[in-house]
């Protein structure tokens, strides 16, 4: 990871900056990489937030220091990953919703089970997870190592970032804090 300090800001603010930087992923000899292209924001005062009601053993690497991985499974089957943001000890993180497939194409696809439709590929948090082999171990790994890291590049104009509401929560649904590349094929509900 480059220069990440921005990674220390206000979510609302970092969640737009990650669009356009990228994941990279060792796995079995293999570098999947792709374009991260959507997200949303999670701070300690959201009660859609896992951190709403404070640390607990599931949460605590969101309080830690910005720019590591918090990665959590969720409805039985599935693992999310977010980039925890913000001061230590105020709980923030930025979950990547979608990634734009780079490069390790043909091993994402085998990750996913075959799924030949690249655009279906990572067009969501649980299955560009499983696209890059993400998983529990992943959690708390600090995203300026290997085998999963952070590339950050320049900051995408202001005019390709559509801001609007979060998607499949039922609390603070209203709230704006979804960000994604305007007209990218690879954002997961326009």
């Amino acid at each position: 990871m480059q220069d990440a300090s921005f990674l220390s800001g206000d979510v609302l603010e970092v969640a737009p900056r990650l669009l356009g930087c990228e994941l990279v992923r060792e796995l079995d000899g293999h570098r999947l990489r792709g374009k991260i292209v959507e997200v949303e924001a999670y701070d300690q005062s959201d009660p859609a937030s896992h951190s709403f009601r404070g640390p607990s053993l599931r949460n605590q690497v969101m309080f830690g220091p910005p720019g590591f991985s918090y990665v959590y499974f969720t409805y039985g089957m599935h693992y999310c990953m977010n980039i925890v943001t913000g001061r230590e000890g105020h709980a923030s993180a930025v979950l990547i919703r979608a990634i734009e497939p780079l490069e390790g194409i043909e091993y994402m696809r085998e990750n996913r089970h075959g799924i030949s439709n690249d655009h279906q590929l990572t067009n969501g948090p649980a299955k560009l997870c499983q696209a890059l082999g993400i998983d529990k171990q992943l959690n708390g790994h600090d995203l300026r190592q290997q085998p999963l890291h952070l590339t950050v590049n320049a900051a995408v104009p202001q005019t390709a970032v559509v801001q609007t509401t979060r998607i499949g929560i039922s609390k603070a649904a209203d709230q704006p804090w979804r960000f994604y590349l305007r007209g990218n094929p690879f954002v997961s509900k326009i």
